[in-house]
């Protein structure tokens, strides 16, 4: 245990302390926080054994060492403090879990894989998944559970330079909550629209005052039509303003009140609510997968899946958007899991949690992509079979009235086996009838019926909505549905406030006490905040944000944070301090990708992500109306100054708080820094030192002193 001193006395006594690696000397911003300090190496005189802790990660050959003992008093003499925990095992993981299971896997997931290689998108995620995103995961858990503390305080503890990370860390968490509580408020939507019969979004409606079927529906299909004119309202351009959607506002007010009501207990009860929001939706999932499967056509869209597109692996393009998917999805740099594991034991094993959460949340985008894949290949099956029949009505027509040759008539058993026969029919045709024929007919290539099916970002609604007309008892599926959306939305949505609450309640001591007025206050504030996001035009500022945004600030986020454990704290340092919290040797791989590959990839993805936007054009999926279709468009000049701006406050943080550092360092008349040092020395009690806790292993001296060379 540490203690600080840094009155002139203390100052005087150990400016006699001889020079030790030992000897840490700090500002005094550490102050309050000494008692959460990880460990550091024991303090030792001249011509004293260094602690064997500092070697015992360093070189390979000793992890095959043997423990022959460890110290435990240490976690049973920690300070106890008035922070809550949660109630067991079990719930923890339910949080970090349901955090990192959300929507974007379920919204993003599937439509990236389609048109980023396929089953090479799923290889590059994988292979980013456990180079990178595990190791990430584990350092953002190990630092949340030992410190105890949440983003904005953890980062001021391991350096106070980079102090300000915590604080971007926690703006990114709460403008990303904004526009996250809007997909949580579309599943709510239409959860409520599931207890009509028939489903709304099956039919087209009807013109007023006429039996005829809206021309704009007639043009699309009727779930496409209900997405974007009924749900959204959309605009054809982001241009085009108008105040939120009265029916989105009240869903999104019914998301936030749900939200604020889950949290208002604090740990105790969010932890007993998690296992209905994230348990239900993987029993769900499930059901859906294997119904989805025994769908006709469901194997051609597996086919695509699968098909792996060499190209893409050579493509940066396509690494910059898996890289973005990966953390987007995962929640790495949020905030979130540092707040959730504060609340943890300190000798919980957050390696096992790391690998456990990071596996559950690619079984979740895997098995939703498997899923939607199958149903999409079914529509683009169903879509290739109805083009068919019209081919043969328009053929059977030409015949009659005698612009076709009677040869090129349909046989009877089409009708019946659609598929096969049409095409044996079109080949066994002669070519210079077949060339008589096609400038007639439609194109009916499957490749591109399930292209249309599946463009555009509101993929995942299309499959969902259509699946529903797949099962019997339509009403009852379309429940289930909709609250296996909203149950994910909602664990999402509490692990994303529970990284803005946390860090204000570490920040505020006093906010403790107050816990269900903040919580509320919270909730209040981001309602509010996020109106901006139903509003006609509002889903094309969702997209503005979520797409372009959100990756350049996250990425900055997780390169600080790795550089500052890696180098500024000290990888081997800081898996000593595993060592102690886990009782067993931890494999030294991590502490290179900490120190070198990690770093590498997040530089390359920051990189490639500030030259894509400012090389290329941002654009956007927006409807047109006269066409009743989707169109890609250019964001206007205007929105990207906005997203400049808002990139900017974002990541200001960061040097404000590095100069606030700075200046109060080299003022001597500071108040919070002075020229007084802060030193760390061993705690003494009485005539002899409390020794930290320390690993006895079997060293050699040869080897010690082969390693401090």
């Amino acid at each position: 245990m540490m203690t600080v001193s840094e009155n002139m006395e203390a100052r005087d006594e150990n400016s006699q302390i001889p020079d030790s690696k030992s000897v840490i000397t700090m500002n005094s911003t550490w102050q309050s926080t000494k008692s959460d300090l990880l460990p550091i190496e024991e303090f030792t005189g001249e011509g004293q054994e260094l602690d064997s802790v500092s070697f015992y990660t360093w070189p390979d050959e000793d992890n095959d060492e043997t423990l022959e003992t460890i110290d435990k008093e240490k976690q049973k003499d920690e300070v106890q403090d008035d922070r809550p925990s949660w109630a067991n095992k079990f719930e923890y993981l339910l949080a970090q879990v349901g955090f990192s299971m959300g929507l974007s896997t379920v919204w993003r997931f599937p439509y990236l894989c389609f048109h980023n290689g396929g089953g090479s998108f799923l290889i590059m995620y994988i292979f980013l998944l456990f180079l990178v995103g595990v190791p990430l995961l584990l350092l953002e858990m190990a630092v949340g559970q030992r410190i105890r503390q949440g983003s904005t305080g953890v980062w001021k503890i391991i350096s106070p330079w980079i102090g300000g990370v915590g604080y971007t860390s926690f703006m990114v968490c709460f403008i990303v909550g904004l526009y996250y509580s809007v997909l949580m408020a579309w599943s709510l939507f239409y959860l409520g629209q599931s207890f009509q019969s028939p489903l709304p979004w099956t039919l087209c409606p009807l013109l007023r005052n006429s039996s005829q079927f809206d021309p704009e529906c007639a043009r699309t299909t009727p779930t496409t039509y209900f997405w974007y004119r009924k749900v959204l309202k959309a605009t054809d351009e982001i241009e085009i303003g108008g105040l939120p959607v009265v029916h989105l506002s009240v869903s999104l007010f019914v998301a936030w009140l749900i939200v604020c009501i889950s949290m208002i207990k604090g740990l105790r009860s969010i932890g007993k609510m998690l296992y209905i929001p994230v348990l239900l939706p993987y029993i769900v999932l499930f059901c859906l997968l294997v119904r989805s499967l025994m769908l006709k056509g469901a194997e051609f869209g597996l086919k695509r899946l699968l098909a792996a597109q060499v190209p893409a692996l050579y493509s940066m393009e396509v690494w910059r958007r898996t890289g973005n998917q990966l953390f987007l999805s995962m929640g790495s740099g949020f905030g979130g899991f540092t707040a959730i594991s504060s609340y943890i034991p300190r000798s919980n094993n957050c390696i096992m949690d790391a690998f456990a959460v990071a596996f559950l949340n690619l079984m979740t985008s895997v098995t939703t992509t498997v899923f939607v894949f199958a149903i999409m290949g079914h529509l683009a099956t169903v879509n290739t079979e109805k083009c068919y029949q019209k081919n043969a009505e328009r053929v059977m027509n030409l015949v009659a009235t005698g612009v076709l040759p009677p040869e090129v008539q349909f046989p009877e058993s089409l009708y019946h086996h659609m598929s096969s026969i049409y095409s044996t029919w079109f080949s066994n045709l002669p070519e210079q009838v077949r060339s008589t024929v096609v400038p007639h007919m439609y194109n009916c290539n499957m490749d591109d019926q399930l292209k249309q099916v599946m463009e555009g970002p509101g993929v995942a609604i299309v499959a969902f909505t259509d699946i529903i007309s797949v099962f019997s008892g339509f009403t009852f599926w379309a429940i289930i549905i909709f609250m296996f959306l909203v149950t994910m939305g909602l664990s999402t949505m509490i692990g994303i406030l529970q990284g803005i609450i946390t860090p204000l309640q570490d920040t505020f001591s006093s906010l403790r006490k107050h816990t269900k007025l903040l919580t509320v206050a919270v909730c209040a504030l981001m309602f509010l905040g996020s109106l901006i996001f139903v509003r006609p035009s509002g889903s094309y500022y969702l997209n503005l944000m979520d797409d372009y945004w959100a990756p350049l600030p996250l990425f900055l986020i997780l390169i600080l944070e790795n550089m500052t454990m890696a180098w500024v704290y000290g990888a081997r340092r800081f898996l000593a301090d595993l060592i102690i919290i886990l009782g067993r040797p931890i494999s030294p791989i991590y502490r290179w990708l900490w120190c070198f590959v990690s770093p590498f990839v997040l530089l390359v993805l920051f990189v490639s992500t500030l030259i894509h936007l400012y090389m290329k054009n941002i654009t956007y999926w927006a409807w047109d109306s006269n066409i009743s279709n989707e169109v890609i468009r250019n964001y206007p000049s205007w929105a990207k100054v906005l997203l400049l701006v808002i990139i900017i406050i974002t990541i200001l943080p960061i040097p404000a708080y590095f100069f606030y550092t700075l200046f109060n360092v080299a003022n001597p008349f500071s108040k919070t820094l002075s020229r007084s040092t802060v030193v760390f020395k061993l705690e003494t009690k009485g005539d002899s030192p409390k020794t930290s806790p320390r690993l006895h292993v079997r060293q050699s001296l040869k080897k010690i002193n082969k390693m401090d060379k």
